[in-house]
């Protein structure tokens, strides 16, 4: 069955940087769109980056030029690059994968990043 596990997050320094990690199994890797959400206390998710089976990247006008999203295809890894932190990236961090970036089919259990100021 499709798996996705997120690792790493935790807590970062406004201005820092961190990067979080996906691992994901039981579906065809190189042919989906893997996209990263998020979602900060009392709002809603949103999608923070995508990337299509080309490599074709799209970004939250939010995170554009801080954040860069890549894969791993022959690990079936996803990763976020998350630089120039600030304190309103602090959010539960979600690894997803479908069609596209705002229609996954699955989710991860999260990743906590906390930004403090």
């Amino acid at each position: 069955q499709v798996q996705l596990v997120e690792s790493g997050g935790g807590l970062g320094q406004a201005g820092g940087s961190l990067r979080v990690s996906c691992a994901a199994s039981g579906f065809r890797f190189s042919a989906n769109t893997m996209a990263w959400h998020r979602q900060a206390p009392g709002k809603q998710r949103e999608v923070v980056a995508g990337i299509t089976s080309t490599g074709s990247t799209t970004y939250a006008d939010s995170v554009k030029g801080r954040f860069t999203v890549s894969t791993d295809n022959a690990k079936k890894m996803v990763y976020l690059q998350m630089n120039s932190l600030e304190p309103e990236d602090t959010a539960d961090y979600y690894c997803t994968t479908g069609p596209g970036s705002n229609s996954p089919n699955y989710w991860g259990q999260g990743t906590q990043v906390t930004v403090s100021s």
